[in-house]
Order: structure tokens, then C-alpha cells, then sequence
């Protein structure tokens, strides 16, 4: 295997365990590799949760210019909601996992194809 099917494998395992779901697989590899070489450095790949600013790159580089939201409240909200979902005190919240719960709670999967 590949280190990014390697890592596809980690962010599914996190899915499961910690979320207790079972994920689609074909969306979580797209959204995996639409976050680029980010996935292949400890910092990048990871979500500082209690980063105001973190959480405002996550706002507006994802769901507003990547899946093509419109600005507004609500969209902090459900960035707080799927934190606490996965765990506050998760110290590795990965941005693949983020990302993929974010899509899937705005049904955007479209996006990925």
C-alpha cells in the first residue's frame, strides 16, 4: 500500500472508532486527496481546534471557496458541532476527517464527484 492509502486506512479507523460510523470510503479517499501534500505533515494534517484562527482557515478555505457555501454563521456552528462530535479532547483531530464530516453535514458530497 501506498503511505496515502496508508493514511486513508488511519483517517477510516478514526471514523469508526471515534465516531462510530462506518464511512464511504470512496468520498473520505476524494476528500483525502483534495487536501494535497497537507496530509503528509504531522502539523498540517491535523485541526488545532482551539485555534480561533485554525477554525477561520477551516470557515473559509473549505466551506466557503471548497464546497461552495455561503458565509454565515451557521457555518462556525457546524464547524463547533462536528469538533465536539469528534471529541474536544481528541488530540489529533485530522483535517481529512474534519473535512469529510463537514461535507457530509452540508451534503456536498457532489463536489468530490
Amino acid at each position: 500500500m501506498s503511505r496515502r492509502d496508508d493514511l486513508i486506512a488511519k483517517y477510516a479507523s478514526d471514523i469508526k472508532d471515534k465516531l462510530g460510523e462506518n464511512p464511504d470510503m470512496d468520498l473520505l479517499t476524494k476528500v483525502t486527496i483534495g487536501c494535497g501534500p497537507s496530509i503528509y505533515s504531522a502539523d498540517a494534517e491535523t485541526i488545532a481546534s482551539s485555534d480561533e484562527a485554525e477554525l477561520e482557515r477551516v470557515r473559509k478555505n473549505y466551506l466557503v471557496k471548497k464546497l461552495g457555501l455561503t458565509d454565515s454563521p451557521q457555518l462556525a456552528e457546524a464547524i463547533n458541532s462536528t469538533i465536539d462530535k469528534y471529541g474536544r479532547s481528541n488530540r489529533n483531530k485530522y483535517r481529512p476527517v474534519i473535512y469529510y464530516m463537514l461535507c457530509k453535514h452540508f451534503g456536498k458530497q457532489s463536489v468530490y464527484g
